[in-house]
């Protein structure tokens, strides 16, 4: 059906129609008709409530759920749209009800509820089916992490902090450092849930309805926990929001740190990594340019969303209790998150699926730049040198090496000795990447044995998660 009758929500108590100004400020239907059909599966469940308590009989009943169905089956099709007169999704499909119910039983919906009410609530249920969307998408990524921590098996890289060389690692435990940070953002979303599970239904504009609808009915019919405890919180609170788009800015974040990772190790510097043509692009004018730019728009559509973040808190931040008008806004910035996560997290997903590291590269720059300093000084330690001394005398062999430019393995057996007394022939024994990282092997390091563990429990880890959807 496609009537044309302009519908509002308010006016009796206004002389005259609003400015045109004001018209082009206030709709909003161009980012919240994604809520459409949430807005309707409430008003079902408002209208069930609303025969329980007698506003509706038997057959307006009936005739309500029927006309809501219609409208939501053309919603789904693209049959029945907004039209430029709709101030927002709520006025929109007041005017398809009211098309398809009739003003006399369409207009029996709006008692008892607010557009106060209705958008806390929409927002909340639209969000919590987006976070199990995106827990999906997430969950993607760090089975390709997975894949990859399979495919190098126990080869070893360079370790680096201060992006400089420091101790050798296992390939497989830097992916899966990339990993738990997911896999803590899905634990956030999870979290999350339990406080966006309370439904704001029923709080009317602020203060609660007079009609003795019982708001629980409601809240469970839409998949709730149970109903806010203060009707004035329930309307003026965003921090459901908030916390949500905290959440995907931090997703945002650690997909980033990963991306530029692999446009660091893409380079011909490094060496680590050739990423497959079909998440690769060239340049216009230098042909042999093969481009990371899924890593590169990773890096910068995270700053994309930390400035939905910073604007969404901008907006809350001097709000005086209860609704404010301001609270539109409350919706593009977590809409604009979800759509960019929506299209990165596939994109940046394949690239980690198809790309091949270079292990032969990474173990072959894993000892260089003198990353086994630690364990000489280590080996000292456990002959009865200080940690302070063992320090000091493992630094003179890197400034002898760095001198000559050779690596601790080069130096001679004269060389070590004339260096400490200490330093016998066998510290050749914690001059090998290998030895380095097996001598690793407490509860969360590199030693092979305790990377395969750690891999073991991601995996477990992320099953659950998948179970739990």
């Amino acid at each position: 059906m496609s009537g044309t009758k302009n519908v509002s929500l308010w006016g009796g108590r206004f002389s005259g129609a609003p400015s045109e100004a004001l018209d082009a400020l206030s709709v909003s239907t161009h980012f919240d008709w994604r809520l459409a059909r949430v807005d309707i599966a409430g008003s079902k469940a408002h209208a069930r409530e609303l025969h329980r308590v007698g506003l509706l009989s038997d057959e307006e009943l009936q005739g309500m759920l029927e006309a809501l169905s219609s409208l939501d089956a053309d919603v789904a099709s693209g049959a029945f749209a907004p039209q430029p007169g709709d101030e927002d999704v709520h006025t929109a499909l007041e005017r398809g009800l009211l098309e398809r119910a009739g003003d006399e039983l369409g207009g029996k919906l709006r008692a008892g509820r607010s557009r106060n009410d209705q958008i806390a609530t929409l927002i909340r249920v639209y969000l919590r089916d987006e976070a199990k969307h995106l827990t999906g998408r997430v969950l993607d990524l760090v089975e390709a992490l997975l894949l990859q921590v399979d495919e190098v098996g126990d080869a070893i890289m360079p370790g680096r902090t201060h992006m400089q060389h420091a101790q050798p690692v296992l390939v497989a435990h830097q992916l899966m450092a990339h990993a738990w940070p997911l896999m803590r953002d899905l634990e956030r979303l999870r979290d999350w849930d339990r406080r966006a599970a309370k439904s704001p239904y029923g709080a009317g504009a602020l203060a609660g309805n007079t009609l003795g609808m019982n708001p629980q009915n409601i809240a469970t019919e839409l998949g709730f926990d149970e109903v806010c405890e203060n009707s004035i919180d329930a309307t003026a609170a965003r921090d459901v929001a908030a916390e949500f788009s905290f959440i995907a800015s931090m997703i945002g974040v650690n997909i980033s740190r990963l991306s530029e990772e692999i446009v660091i190790w893409n380079t011909v510097e490094f060496g680590y990594v050739t990423l497959d043509d079909s998440y690769s692009t060239g340049s216009s004018i230098m042909p042999q340019k093969k481009n990371p730019d899924i890593a590169e728009l990773a890096r910068g559509k995270a700053g994309r969303m930390i400035g939905d973040l910073t604007g969404l808190m901008t907006v809350l931040k001097g709000l005086p209790l209860a609704y404010n008008r301001d609270l539109q806004e409350d919706k593009e910035p977590v809409f604009d998150q979800i759509d960019t996560l929506d299209v990165l997290l596939p994109a940046v997903t394949g690239m980690v699926q198809t790309m091949k590291l270079h292990t032969d590269r990474m173990e072959y720059l894993a000892p260089r730049g003198f990353s086994l300093a630690t364990d000489i000084a280590e080996w000292l330690v456990k002959k009865g040198v200080p940690f302070r001394s063992a320090h000091e005398i493992s630094g003179r062999c890197v400034a002898l090496a760095s001198a000559t430019d050779r690596e601790l393995w080069d130096l001679t057996d004269e060389e070590y000795a004339g260096i400490h007394e200490e330093l016998t022939p066998d510290v050749r024994t914690v001059l090998s990447a290998a030895g380095s990282v097996a001598a690793r092997a407490g509860k969360g390091g590199t030693a092979p044995e305790r990377v395969h563990e750690q891999a073991d429990v991601l995996r477990r880890a992320v099953a659950a998660m998948r179970e739990a959807l």
